[in-house]
């Protein structure tokens, strides 16, 4: 497996239970600390596991704005990690602000919180080292993300899913509400899919 740097770093506390037959990876909440390991994880996964649906120019542009480290996310105690021998190998987590993708580089406030009686919750950031894809990583993370948004009181759920992470969130029940592309810089734009589910 490929080093990811700082990645080492682990914690005892917080952990997940894992779901039988549908939640196979014990999880954590991520911590600030955490942040340098997931700055070298979301390259690696995007470049390997989006390569088949967006161009090279494409990811690159994305890097940053789109996939790139929220870490409202983790202060929010919304992220999720999983590890193998203390290696950070897949992330993931959902939202109670406002945003509905990218990385926290440019923003300069801390995004609204939504309404759970008005507001539909975000799923958002979820990456996984390529060694590691389709092992259940993903699956696990989705199913920690919709037990604590339940628990959040929140009702519904919006997501805007990479080509590639369309296939996860549909065997979850998500359905398409829109495709679009988002503008990036240099002209270049990223197709995306918009989903919702009622939870």
């Amino acid at each position: 497996m490929a080093s990811l740097g700082s990645a080492g770093i682990t914690h005892t506390m917080s952990y997940i239970s894992p779901i039988p037959d549908i939640d196979p990876w014990p999880l954590r909440l991520a911590h600030e600390e955490d942040v340098s390991a997931l700055e070298a994880l979301i390259p690696l996964s995007v470049r390997a596991l989006q390569s088949t649906y967006y161009s090279q120019a494409q990811i690159e542009a994305a890097l940053g704005p789109v996939f790139g480290v929220d870490r409202q996310l983790i202060r929010d105690g919304t992220y999720f990690i999983a590890e193998q021998d203390g290696v950070i190998i897949g992330c993931g987590g959902w939202s109670k602000r406002r945003a509905l993708y990218g990385g926290d580089s440019s923003r300069e406030h801390e995004d609204e919180l939504l309404d759970p009686q008005r507001d539909a919750a975000r799923v958002r950031a979820f990456f996984v080292h390529p060694d590691w894809a389709r092992r259940g990583i993903g699956r696990s993370i989705m199913a920690a993300c919709e037990r604590t948004i339940r628990e959040s009181g929140f009702s519904t759920v919006d997501i805007v899913a990479t080509l590639a992470g369309e296939p996860l969130y549909a065997f979850f029940g998500y359905t398409v509400v829109e495709r679009y592309d988002i503008a990036m810089a240099s002209d270049m734009s990223l197709p995306v899919v918009k989903m919702n589910k009622r939870i």
